[in-house]
């Protein structure tokens, strides 16, 4: 294949400047004071006040090489250095260390409104950025019509931007972008910004511009549904570096698998007069390892482990789970996997796991509460939503709503059966034959 883009051992510095002894506020008459005792410092051999600095490496060490064609996910948390690598692709920032390689041109859409004027039109602003891009007037001529309709900003082309809202910046912007044929797409997060139609809208362009033209799309999101929708394969950057790249379901799984803002895992001190408590719990992948993020395809485990002191009888290990706005989801018991019967239980410390299958869970933030009880008897030992975990969109088929929380809490897959209405007998019409 045809290396489009080359990356060896990039690295971008920054310097940050920290002042010691900082007053929170200086009148004039402070900066002027200081500024005499300072000089006087100097005249008698003696050193300022010291300004410290702190090297920050935004990124370091980043290799890698993009084919033509190819549709390639940047994923990461804020801070990863996502930004400061499209930036540099878009010869925006030179490097610090390490060099880069981009054969043809590059379209960037990195920020609302880059490279627009807010005092020209909608119009104006279409040619002025195809100027940027090198292209010719005929050209963005030629292109003119399809960039207006695809932007839906007709009523407003001959507007100053300065009067758009962020959603029209983004769609002019975006339509200029992917219509006057670049062979490099450089999308950040910027899509965001617009509303759901449209980001599908855009997706479509962007798959269109990759498969059928032969472009190629480097495409920054934290939506991992538009990651998996549109790229075939994806860098997870972490700290400035590249933790993973390779295929997109692999690069998203590691991606979820490192989020740090869900508890995924809690331990609970013992409770010495509590014949029975829950002392461990967590979320876990079926391979066992401890997440916080969920992919909504993916089945995962709730685990919770609990020790017996004194033995219990009839004891029933639930769990419950509810949305971040508190709504109760489901609920679910150990019994319910034991023909409704309950256990009894000697000392001794246990695991009790629950599985939740994929496709079950709407995408969004859940909490976890965990009960030991005797039913209808007692509570022993109640952890009220000690853990948090999120499922991520990631391929279900409520990403094409755009908002999936607002159609409910599951995914439920009832069994359907299309018929013509010639083969359904009466009775399954409801018809009463006596009534014919």
């Amino acid at each position: 294949m045809n290396k489009v883009i080359t990356v060896e051992n990039l690295g971008k510095r920054y310097t940050l400047h920290h002042q010691s002894e900082r007053q929170p506020y200086l009148a004039l008459r402070d900066v002027l004071a200081e500024g005499a005792r300072n000089f006087g410092k100097r005249l008698l051999g003696q050193r300022d006040k010291e300004m410290l600095h702190e090297e920050f490496w935004a990124l370091r060490n980043v290799s890698f090489e993009v084919d033509q064609g190819a549709r390639i996910g940047i994923i990461g948390r804020n801070g990863a250095g996502k930004s400061t690598l499209l930036k540099i692709l878009s010869r925006i920032t030179e490097p610090t260390t390490g060099r880069v390689r981009i054969k043809g041109r590059v379209a960037s859409l990195l920020e609302v409104g880059t490279g627009f004027h807010p005092e020209l039109t909608g119009r104006e602003n279409i040619f002025l950025n195809g100027a940027i891009l090198g292209m010719s007037r005929a050209e963005i001529k030629k292109k003119f019509d399809e960039i207006v309709d695809f932007a839906e900003i007709e009523k407003f082309l001959d507007t100053p931007v300065k009067r758009y809202s962020s959603g029209m910046y983004v769609r002019l912007a975006f339509a200029v972008a992917a219509h006057l044929e670049p062979e490099i797409l450089i999308v950040d997060e910027v899509l965001a910004v617009g509303d759901a139609q449209f980001q599908k809208k855009c997706l479509g362009k962007m798959e269109d511009v990759s498969a059928k033209q032969g472009r190629t799309v480097l495409f920054v999101s934290h939506n991992m549904a538009a990651i998996a929708d549109l790229c075939t394969s994806g860098v997870l950057l972490g700290n400035g570096r590249i933790v993973v790249a390779g295929p997109t379901d692999e690069v998203i799984r590691r991606y979820l698998e490192t989020d740090e803002k869900s508890i995924g895992e809690v331990t609970f001190e013992l409770k010495p007069e509590a014949d029975a408590c829950i002392i461990r719990a967590g979320i876990f992948s079926l391979a066992k390892t401890s997440i916080t993020r969920v992919d909504v395809r993916e089945p995962f485990i709730i685990s919770v482990v609990l020790t017996v002191q004194k033995a219990v009888r009839d004891l029933e290990v639930s769990i419950r789970i509810r949305t971040q706005r508190g709504t109760p989801v489901c609920f679910a018991s150990l019994s319910d996997s034991n023909d409704g019967s309950l256990a009894s239980f000697k000392p001794g410390t246990f695991t009790c796991s629950f599985e939740v299958p994929a496709f079950f869970l709407v995408p969004d933030h859940y909490r976890v509460s965990l009960i030991l009880h005797e039913p209808c008897i007692r509570n022993l030992d109640i952890r009220q939503d000690d853990l948090e975990f999120t499922v991520d969109e990631t391929g279900s088929s409520m990403k094409r709503y755009g908002d999936p929380w607002v159609y409910g809490s599951v995914l439920p897959k009832f069994k359907a059966v299309v018929k013509t209405m010639d083969s359904i007998s009466d009775q399954e019409k409801g018809l009463n034959s006596n009534e014919l």
